[in-house]
């Protein structure tokens, strides 16, 4: 029987083959194209070129099911792959957690505490003689005014001057602090937030009345803090300035100097200097003005964003109209607490009737 020749091939040059395929090739027709493939073993699949490119998991899969395993060059590093000393990371991670709960510096614990202390319900000071005195807690008021029937109703009713808080300090390990700004509210119920006290510069006793065109302080720990921080403001500056209107700004500084003074002044500039010295009675409207720079406290009713959401910007400027008086934006009103058996501020307290007022509706 003549041997077997090998038929020509008609595709391209074969690769050179192995030393132990050599023979066989010569020898069996069919198999020219097989010693070209290397046999699929697992000790070789992981080192072919083929497999070292295959980079998406549905090709690594498929070999996975036909019994082909990837090697460790493509199952490198996965999601579920950890690496390092992870396990210590954990645990140094829950002791942390731990030791954070039980001295109540979490995130929740602190955000649940700051609700808690800076909306919490707070008692203003009774005035029995319906004026203002030194060491008494108010409220200070803007109140709404005739022209604001024209304004969005956003812009109407009255706002309470308010501080913000310090965003910066839910995150850190440090005790809750407030913020050097301020703002106005629509709340006009008294929380921690909103209440001021009326602090004394020359001395006077606590429980003399305030008078016109006396220096005095205003005080607020703000719900969060152990100490008094003070009403100030000073000069704008290219770089110090309110951050929307650009004018002079108020802030809240714990250090007691003549940018903290205040004056209540009459709001007729006629009878300014015939109220010079007369108690300065509640719930009536004043102008606050800042004894350094002569600016009063203003609320224009424009927003700004503060920790709270959107509020109105409070700044110091004379907002004057044509005959020299000022107007809506700087008057203030300092609201005590009502003293009847009803919880709530002077103006909630219902207004007395003339008598037989009542008899003659029910009759």
């Amino acid at each position: 029987m003549a041997p077997l020749r090998p038929q020509r091939h008609s595709g391209p040059t074969p690769a050179p083959s192995p030393p132990a395929w050599r023979e066989l090739a010569n020898r069996i027709p069919a198999l020219p194209r097989l010693a070209n493939r290397r046999p699929a073993l697992p000790g070789l699949a992981n080192r072919s070129p083929s497999l070292r490119g295959l980079a998406n998991r549905s090709a690594a899969r498929s070999l996975w099911r036909r019994g082909t395993r990837p090697g460790p060059a493509m199952a490198s590093y996965r999601l579920g792959v950890r690496i390092g000393n992870w396990l210590e990371d954990e645990i140094d991670l829950l002791k942390d957690f731990i030791r954070k709960r039980e001295k109540g510096q979490l995130f929740v614990q602190r955000l649940a505490r700051l609700k808690e202390n800076i909306f919490k319900k707070v008692e203003l000071s009774v005035s029995s003689d319906g004026f203002v005195h030194f060491g008494d807690t108010v409220l200070l008021v803007n109140p709404d005014s005739k022209s604001s029937e024209e304004r969005d109703p956003e812009l109407r009713g009255d706002v309470t001057l308010a501080v913000d808080m310090e965003e910066v300090s839910l995150y850190s390990d440090e005790p809750l602090q407030i913020s050097r700004g301020l703002s106005a509210v629509k709340r006009v119920d008294p929380i921690g937030r909103n209440a001021f006290c009326i602090v004394s510069v020359d001395g006077s006793a606590v429980g003399e009345p305030l008078r016109y065109g006396q220096n005095f302080l205003l005080g607020t720990k703000g719900g969060v803090s152990d100490k008094l921080f003070y009403l100030a403001s000073d000069h704008k500056t290219f770089r110090d300035f309110a951050n929307k209107s650009r004018l002079q700004k108020v802030f809240l500084t714990a250090e007691l100097s003549y940018l903290t003074f205040w004056q209540a002044k009459c709001l007729d500039p006629q009878l300014r200097l015939e109220h010079e010295g007369f108690p300065v009675p509640a719930e009536t409207k004043i102008v606050i003005t800042h004894c350094y720079t002569n600016r009063n406290l203003a609320v224009p009713r424009t927003f700004c964003v503060s920790y709270f959401g959107r509020e109105f910007e409070v700044f110091c400027h004379n907002y004057l109209d044509s005959r020299k008086v000022e107007e809506d934006k700087n008057h203030w009103e300092i609201i005590t607490g009502n003293p009847g058996p009803e919880d709530g501020t002077m103006p909630e307290r219902p207004k007395a009737l003339p008598e037989g007022y009542e008899n003659k509706l029910v009759s």
